[in-house]
């Protein structure tokens, strides 16, 4: 089947793309790899939405999908690892053997959770090493859990475990936090919740293949460690472009090369949400990119038609 518009990414970003094709008369198709929603379905607690006082992560992007798919979105789980774009019809190759076809393509593909490359690191994900609260948190109950990170992700994921853990330490790099305040606030007035500014985690302690700590180090240089049962990281994102840079540039840290408009170099091809370059990455400014090039592929389609 050929669609008007495919959309490669299902986070606020591709979805938001989907609702406006639609919309605009445009037949849509969204192809996500892992779950709709993307990285706020992970989010615990979301307020900074225009009109909505407080949500939940996974409640948001459940809505907006439902919303996409009422107005007639197909959608697909599949992972998209090619692109073919350099003429009017675009093909889109997945990893599950499927071929989709379209007149213009929009790339939503968001970015995946940064780690701190040390040692023994990618083990112990799932044995000991976390990125979602949200889904683990009730793991660590009445346990001692270490959170890395000090913006608005790891303040929010910390207030949600310092609610079921022992303590919380929370581990940053910087000596102030640089999420809001008024989450910082909260998290430092938590009696079971220790934070160590100025400092490094730069090693795991393990036995038998589980985590049971780590080493960090002070802006003095003094190293020691730290017992804990579980270890979050909230260390930043990537975007996950790499599939698609023989098709769209990208910049210096891997993000596609394209700006507020969210065209490309490309005919026919747009970018939109946090894979793109840009300085504010939130769920609004996601739909924004979504709402404009969902605008922008679809006046490249009437244009065709001319």
């Amino acid at each position: 089947m050929m669609h008007d518009i495919i959309i490669v990414g299902g986070g606020p970003a591709g979805l938001t793309a989907a609702v406006y094709a639609l919309r605009g008369g445009k037949t849509a198709l969204v192809i996500e790899k892992n779950g709709f929603g993307g990285q706020i379905a992970y989010s615990p607690k979301v307020e900074n939405i225009p009109g909505t006082r407080t949500i939940s992560g996974a409640e948001f992007a459940e809505k907006l999908t439902e919303q996409a798919m009422a107005l007639g979105a197909d959608v697909e789980l599949e992972t998209v690892v090619r692109v073919e774009a350099d003429g009017e019809i675009k093909r889109v190759y997945t990893e599950e053997g499927s071929v989709f076809e379209g007149r213009a393509l929009i790339l939503a593909t968001g970015v995946k959770h940064r780690m701190l490359g040390l040692e023994g690191e990618t083990d112990l994900i799932g044995n000991g090493i976390s990125f979602c609260a949200v889904c683990d948190g009730a793991f660590y109950t009445d346990r001692d859990v270490i959170m890395v990170g000090g913006g608005n992700s790891a303040l929010q994921e910390a207030l949600l475990l310092s609610e079921v853990c022992k303590s919380v330490t929370v581990v940053q790099n910087l000596p102030f936090f640089t999420g809001e305040k008024t989450l910082a606030d909260a998290l430092v007035a938590k009696e079971n919740v220790k934070v160590l500014f100025s400092t490094l985690l730069v090693g795991y302690l393990q036995q038998d293949g589980q985590l049971t700590g780590v080493r960090v180090r002070t802006e003095s240089g003094e190293e020691e460690e730290i017992s804990a049962d579980g270890v979050f990281l909230a260390v930043g994102l990537v975007p996950e472009n790499e599939a698609f840079a023989e098709v769209v540039a990208l910049d210096e840290r891997g993000y596609f090369d394209a700006d507020e408009t969210c065209k490309t170099a490309v005919p026919g091809v747009f970018v939109a949400g946090d894979c793109r370059r840009k300085s504010v990455r939130q769920v609004t400014t996601a739909a924004c990119d979504g709402t404009i090039a969902a605008t922008a592929a679809a006046d490249y389609l009437n244009s065709l038609q001319k």
